[in-house]
């Protein structure tokens, strides 16, 4: 299964691990899980990291209601589960207009 088919099966059907630092940053950025979960149709991958410490993670493109967001999220196969590390919504100091392509600093 391709990557990206895997982690919006998994958020759409809650298969979902929700870590401590994506809880306490949700709160702070006024994200919601709703909102995260609602916007599985939009999701794009923009970068990839199939080498990163425990899983390959990815980071996700979502819109909802004219809001972009980032999720950081590792997929776990044995499991059959998507770990949301973190979320955030893109700032324009570090991100293009686009949302997608990240500002050379």
């Amino acid at each position: 299964m391709e990557p990206l088919d895997f982690i919006k099966s998994c958020i759409s059907n809650g298969r979902i691990y929700w870590t401590y630092h994506v809880n306490m940053r949700l709160h702070e950025r006024y994200i919601t899980r709703q909102l995260i979960i609602s916007s599985v149709d939009t999701y794009e991958i923009i970068e990839e990291y199939k080498d990163d410490k425990y899983l390959p993670s990815f980071l996700i493109y979502a819109t909802h209601a004219n809001n972009v967001i980032h999720l950081h999220v590792a997929m776990d196969i044995k499991n059959d589960v998507v770990i949301i590390i973190t979320a955030y919504k893109p700032s324009s100091d570090r991100w293009e207009a686009d949302g997608k392509t990240r500002r050379m600093l």
